[in-house]
């Protein structure tokens, strides 16, 4: 197998665990880490027995390196990758890809025009109760799916997540990018491309940021089906999960994970089933993410999670953002 050379772009939290990841990943060699706190870079590259530094542009001038993952704050994602890809580096993005369009742009336009494979981590899709829920929606058991809900909820930005870089809309690209990236691709990746979106929201106790804290948004999907995403962080009583309704039934999931989480899978004509979450087996997800991203370098196929995937997930964002501030329905393409 050919080993794969890997270089990380930021050493904070996300950084340290696509790095740990990365290196459970067989056939890869991390060769640097770069981050801009020379203290958090040499703590990784120790942990790691490997080289770091403080300027990303020297890990960019290495040979070795093949891929590089980037888990900067959201607005330093672009202008990291096109210097990747100008670099001739695969690159695996965190989300969200980039807080304004034209900056996701720049990304896809860069990767295309020098040849490389452009990912963005939207991990969720590899976790057990989104992948199984899909699953279920894609097989027809339950025939066409007319409505899904999702809702991730919590209570404001705390303690070492309460960075200033969070608190700006054009740096993090707010709640809606910075969390709820994933349950968009995940409504997305069910359901197909969106149309159009109505959402309505505001700032209620998170007054310190330039972004609503809590937003309703309303899907419309090209098949006809529709949709509702619950982002908030006003809850003091937090929460995750969703339903699906199809015409034959309903695919029920309160949690998305923890403790004894089910799906419940409930036909109008059947009892049904309870499938328990912890049941689901599933390889660990950032692990598989890189590992599926590795693979397509080495195959030259398209990666299962492409850069218009996370373009889209921005889209729908923004287009919420803008359906918040005017009081009305945004159709899609922006």
């Amino acid at each position: 197998m050919e080993t794969i050379g890997i270089g990380v772009i930021g050493c904070g939290g996300m950084g340290r665990s696509l790095a740990n990841a990365a290196n459970a990943v067989e056939g890869i060699n991390i060769i640097c880490v770069s981050d801009l706190q020379a203290e958090l870079a040499k703590t990784l590259a120790d942990n790691l027995e490997t080289a770091y530094t403080t300027d990303y542009h020297e890990l960019l001038e290495n040979e070795d390196i093949d891929v590089v993952l980037i888990a900067s704050p959201p607005f330093l994602h672009s202008q990291m990758a096109v210097d990747a890809a100008k670099a001739g580096k695969h690159v695996f993005s965190e989300k969200p890809m980039a807080p304004t369009l034209e900056a996701c742009d720049a990304m896809l336009n860069a990767a295309s025009e020098n040849g490389v494979k452009l990912t963005i981590g939207l991990v969720c899709r590899y976790h057990a109760t989104h992948s199984k829920v899909r699953e279920i929606v894609h097989s027809g058991e339950l025939g066409a799916p007319v409505n899904m809900m999702v809702h991730r909820i919590g209570g404001p930005w705390r303690g070492g997540n309460r960075t200033p870089w969070r608190l700006e809309r054009a740096k993090s690209g707010g709640s809606l990018m910075e969390i709820n990236a994933h349950e968009i691709d995940f409504m997305r990746w069910t359901f197909g491309d969106v149309k159009s979106v109505y959402a309505t929201g505001g700032t209620y106790i998170q007054e310190d940021t330039d972004y609503p804290d809590i937003v309703l948004a309303s899907l419309n999907f090209e098949n006809g089906a529709v949709g509702l995403l619950h982002s908030s962080h006003v809850a003091a009583v937090g929460g995750y999960g969703g339903r699906v309704d199809c015409e034959k039934g309903t695919i029920y999931f309160p949690q998305i994970w923890g403790g004894d989480a089910a799906i419940q899978v409930k036909p109008f004509e059947s009892e049904g089933r309870s499938i328990r979450i912890g049941d689901i087996r599933v390889p660990p997800p950032v692990q598989q993410e890189v590992r599926v991203f590795v693979d397509a370098i080495r195959n030259d196929t398209d990666p299962p999670i492409t850069g218009v995937d996370g373009r889209a997930a921005v889209e729908i964002a923004l287009a919420a953002y803008q359906s918040v501030e005017t009081g009305k329905l945004v159709e899609l393409p922006l």
